[in-house]
């Protein structure tokens, strides 16, 4: 199975895809989507043509986003919302499941704490997908969301779903 994961970002847009063959992780690409400043709807353009080619370029079967936490400021929240519509768009509009898991479930589930800081995510992504380096921040983020979803489509392979099953990201 080959994932995308995506840290949806104005500014930048994280992205990261692995591959789990076997139950094991490897790591396949990685990177940033910078779309700088300047008019919305032309950031919101880089962002969907950069989801576009990277769907265009690897066979995928699912892609992981982060859902959006509520901003003391409703107006980046919404800036944030327009962000992931941009990058899910890209991805849906070729046929490709999309999950979302909040920033708390990917930590728990990547670093063992929900309340990880950034540069603990980095070192995980690192180590779980034996990396040379730390990738960015944001990649970093993006590639633990599609760990996150690996792991718990892990668990339900393991546990074959017939008395296990998985609740807003839970093994229960």
């Amino acid at each position: 199975m080959r994932i995308l994961g995506i840290d949806p970002g104005l500014r930048v847009t994280g992205f990261g895809v692995i591959d789990l063959k076997n139950h094991k992780l490897e790591y396949v690409t990685s990177g940033c989507i910078r779309s700088g400043t300047g008019e919305l709807s032309q950031r919101l353009r880089i962002i969907f043509e950069g989801m576009s080619d990277i769907v265009k370029n690897h066979r995928l079967d699912h892609m992981v986003i982060e859902k959006v936490f509520l901003n003391k400021n409703p107006q980046t929240s919404l800036l944030l919302g327009q962000a992931r519509g941009a990058a899910i768009c890209a991805v849906v509009s070729r046929n490709i499941p999309v999950t979302e898991y909040t920033a708390l479930q990917v930590k728990k589930a990547v670093v063992g704490y929900g309340h990880a800081q950034k540069k603990q995510v980095q070192l995980m992504v690192k180590r779980l997908l034996t990396l040379s380096q730390e990738p960015p921040s944001d990649a970093a983020d993006a590639l633990a969301c599609a760990i996150c979803h690996a792991t718990i489509r892990n668990m339900g392979d393991v546990f074959d779903g017939t008395s296990y099953r998985v609740k807003k990201g839970r093994l229960i």
